[in-house]
């Protein structure tokens, strides 16, 4: 048995999670109910910044927060001393209703509204990365109508693509993503943003990337941006301030996964810039990642309670939970997989394999296949590990099922952040069909 963070059994033989016994808040809270261990969150920033810090390199640490965003979880971002990166007008939203200093705010997305782009220059968001030719373009004419001048990051595709283990190189990048490398795109983007005086090109930016567990992606990547940035100096005598290798550390989620300790990506990231940057006798670049899943995935965990059974000789046995693809959607999108155990009674011996069903009205509504558990009965609550990375952030209303709560657990007390959907929420934005007058 595996477990993150601060997760322990206790003496009641319950999971206990930030000091905090995880029954006590199902009958407090309800459930579904989303749970974070801010230790484990604030360890997770703590490493990265701190890498850095070892090997004396200027550093922005930006903290993905399509992850998982929150009023409360930027606040904790905010604390740890992190940047912020956002990817829509709700999530600079959130940030700003946060009190997030707007200077540490990237503000990422491939299709940036008027309305966006308005938004993040009023509140002068540190850094706009500029993600295709539209937006450059925009960009520059929101700029200039207020008489400004917008710090940029370019954001390109190097042709790496990287799936945990594999890494593929490709002539010409197939994504919906940034300006292409290798097919004249990112130069003529780079040669429009600097003949604009409305524009500060800081930088590169790419991402290459999620659920990673090697270095080998993000070195390869370095590699293809310095070669290009050794042509842009001898050619437009562009040297760039900031080089930003994205984020996809990955976490474990299963035994099957093993990831490496953020150090050893920070480490392996640092040791490929500063050899390219000798290479080409040019000023060390501020090197700025973006940490998304790697903070916050496997401190989050989901507590549900326990339903109905249907078993098929021979087949299956089948548990149903009061959540599903409502509140945790990656199993159905992805085939994501997870583990977890009963938080009533962790210490009973496994006596069956069970598939883990959600209440959706909806067959692929299946949380885990083959689930070794103690036999299970109506009441008892199961914890899934590892779900703090995209459950709530892509949680939805299919069925009419209210979102869950959201818990934060620290130092033995509890602190609601998010509150339970209601009905009346369900319905709160609907407008009622207008009366006819029958004829």
């Amino acid at each position: 048995m595996f477990f993150h963070g601060t997760s322990r059994v206790n003496e009641r033989g319950h999971l206990e999670i930030g000091g905090v016994d995880v029954v006590d808040l199902a009958k407090e809270y309800g459930t579904p109910l989303y749970i974070y261990d801010v230790a484990l969150i604030r360890t997770r920033a703590r490493a990265f910044k701190e890498a850095f810090k070892k090997h004396g390199v200027k550093a922005q640490v930006a903290y993905a927060s399509k992850a998982f965003s929150t009023v409360a979880m930027v606040q904790l971002v905010e604390e740890e001393g992190l940047s912020l990166d956002v990817v829509s007008g709700g999530e600079l939203y959130t940030a700003l209703k946060a009190g997030f200093p707007p200077e540490r705010i990237h503000f990422h997305g491939n299709n940036k509204s008027r309305a966006e782009l308005e938004m993040a220059l009023e509140h002068r968001v540190g850094c706009i990365v500029v993600d295709n030719f539209y937006e450059l373009q925009l960009l520059e004419q929101l700029s200039r109508e207020r008489e400004t001048v917008t710090d940029i990051l370019l954001r390109v595709t190097p042709g790496i693509e990287a799936h945990t283990h594999d890494y593929i190189l490709t002539g010409q990048e197939d994504s919906k993503f940034g300006f292409d490398l290798n097919n004249g795109q990112a130069e003529e983007a780079l040669r429009q943003a600097r003949r604009s005086g409305a524009l500060s090109v800081l930088g590169i930016h790419c991402h290459i990337g999620s659920q990673i567990f090697e270095t080998t992606g993000f070195v390869l990547a370095a590699q293809k941006i310095f070669q290009k940035i050794a042509y842009w100096r001898e050619t437009y005598g562009f040297v760039p301030q900031v080089v930003n290798l994205g984020g996809g550390f990955g976490i474990r989620y299963t035994s099957e996964d093993d990831p490496l300790p953020a150090s050893q990506y920070v480490e392996n990231i640092i040791e490929e810039v500063k050899k390219q940057v000798a290479e080409l006798g040019i000023a060390m670049p501020e090197i700025w990642i973006e940490p998304g899943r790697s903070l916050v995935g496997d401190a989050g965990t989901t507590l549900y309670s326990i339903g109905s059974r249907k078993e098929v000789p021979n087949v299956r046995h089948y548990v149903a939970v009061d959540g599903g693809m409502s509140d945790n959607i990656r199993p159905a999108l992805y085939e994501a997989k997870y583990e977890a155990v009963l938080a009533n009674r962790v210490l009973d011996a496994n006596e069956e394999v069970v598939a883990i069903a959600g209440k959706c009205c909806e067959s692929g509504d299946m949380l885990i296949w083959d689930l070794p558990l103690p036999k299970a009965e109506a009441g008892d609550y199961l914890a899934v590990f590892c779900t703090g990375a995209y459950g709530y952030s892509m949680a939805n209303n299919y069925n009419r099922i209210p979102r869950p709560a959201v818990v934060f657990v620290e130092n033995g007390e509890a602190q609601l952040v998010v509150k339970r959907e209601t009905y009346e929420d369900l319905v709160r934005l609907d407008v009622p069909l207008r009366a006819r007058v029958r004829k």
